[in-house]
């Protein structure tokens, strides 16, 4: 039997601090080959020497999800936790058509689950990196992408660091029947005991809540939060507030969650996770907004949310009240300015680390200490907050991709430039060096 063909693509530019990676599957038409075109892009950050983990960042089902889905390993916020734990980001690209049957590849049994293993496979093998093959996974899903993570955490519970539904999870499909046969449902899931130690985070639009469509997001998550947490798994509920299906603000809460969990669950060394103590845990009631250390709880446990510590404790709360989260530090100023004189003007280009805790709006250009432009001039998000990048309804960001770059038409050659980087609160950094 032929092997599954991968068309390698090299290396792109080094942007934001770090190197991409890429690869193309083709359809196969093998009984066992899988029904859709996949791409996978990768980043790793600069200098890293042992990538400890892989933060998948899985889009929903149809044409529109996967084709802005294309940006989501260029997104500086989520960098920012990949670079701050030594993990590679990865951006699947599953390229379904809007009228195909999203379930053949949300159940990653359909082939999809396959294709992703070979992406990791040829991936380390492109990269330089062999670890990436085999470490472990924190896996972010949105709809469709939610459902492909709770069939994974069943087959690979030992991989995975922790998992952000994101309005889906299979767990209401896979109660309906177990015959594989039945176009449309899902056979049977059977979720082996580690798959219960797996922190989890299950966040759907509060106003999916009866909403013809999607009230499925709210239902299915909320009975997969109340089995799995009666079973003792350490899962949490966030509804988002402001939303419906839409990824809103999410982004700062997941981000919250993850580096949480990386913090307690990567080993110094090696691959074999680390299992929570949830007697450091914070609950809080369901539906509730109010946490506190579970020494203290007085209800009953194994009903309560389950949040990894007190840091992220202070972000549930902020962000099932009010949709975001809050933050009081600034982010790092930009690096890597650099002025060319062209027949325009002075070109200003410069490269920044997004701020972990929100991410980043804005730059300010200064000239010779005195502001001269704001880039972008106006930042917008229909979905959120306003950030440098846009964003989608899947939560990556727009096309074009916007470029740390500006024009200064009225420049001359021997002005001196810096820039200042501005968060998502509006906090600003120190002017680059």
């Amino acid at each position: 039997m032929r092997p599954l063909l991968a068309f390698l693509l090299a290396p792109l530019a080094l942007l934001a601090d770090g190197q991409k990676f890429s690869v193309d599957y083709p359809i196969s038409s093998l009984p066992s080959g899988f029904g859709f075109p996949t791409t996978y892009n990768l980043w790793i950050p600069e200098g890293v020497k042992t990538i400890r983990g892989v933060i998948v960042h899985q889009h929903g089902c149809g044409e529109g999800s996967n084709k802005s889905a294309v940006t989501a390993a260029d997104d500086l916020h989520w960098q920012a936790l990949a670079r701050k734990w030594n993990c590679a980001l990865l951006g699947p690209v599953i390229h379904q058509p809007e009228a195909a049957n999203c379930r053949l590849w949300c159940d990653p049994r359909n082939g999809s689950e396959r294709v992703f293993l070979k992406a990791l496979d040829d991936l380390a093998q492109r990269s330089g990196h062999p670890e990436l093959a085999s470490a472990p996974w924190c896996l972010w899903g949105h709809s469709g992408g939610g459902f492909w993570s709770s069939i994974l955490q069943a087959k690979y519970p030992e991989r995975i660091v922790a998992i952000w539904f994101r309005s889906g999870t299979a767990y209401s499909a896979w109660q309906k029947t177990d015959d594989p046969k039945l176009v449309g449902q899902v056979p049977f899931v059977e979720l082996p005991p580690a798959a219960y130690e797996i922190p989890m985070m299950a966040n759907p639009g509060a106003k999916e809540n009866g909403d013809k469509r999607f009230n499925g997001a709210w239902t299915g998550t909320l009975a997969m939060f109340k089995a799995y947490r009666a079973k003792g798994a350490p899962i949490g509920f966030a509804p988002d507030p402001l939303t419906s299906h839409q990824c809103g603000d999410q982004r700062y809460a997941a981000l919250a969650f993850f580096d949480a969990c990386l913090g307690l669950r990567l080993s110094e060394s090696g691959n074999t996770l680390r299992k929570i103590d949830q007697s450091q845990a914070w609950l809080a009631p369901l539906l509730g907004d109010a946490a506190g250390p579970a020494a203290d709880y007085k209800g009953n446990a194994a009903e309560a949310n389950w949040l990894p510590n007190a840091a992220f404790a202070k972000a549930w709360t902020e962000y099932v009240k009010t949709g975001a989260t809050s933050d009081t530090t600034p982010p790092e100023a930009p690096f890597s300015v650099a002025t060319k004189t062209t027949a325009t003007g002075v070109e200003v280009t410069w490269d920044a680390h997004a701020d972990l805790e929100s991410g980043l709006r804005q730059f300010i250009v200064l000239r010779d200490g005195q502001p001269v432009a704001r880039v972008p001039e106006k930042p917008a998000n229909s979905f959120g907050r306003p950030l440098f990048q846009n964003m989608s309804y899947g939560d990556t960001p727009g096309l074009p991709l916007a470029q740390m770059r500006y024009v200064d038409k009225t420049g001359q050659a021997a002005n001196r430039y810096q820039v200042v980087a501005i968060n998502s609160v509006g906090l600003e950094s120190s002017p680059s060096k």
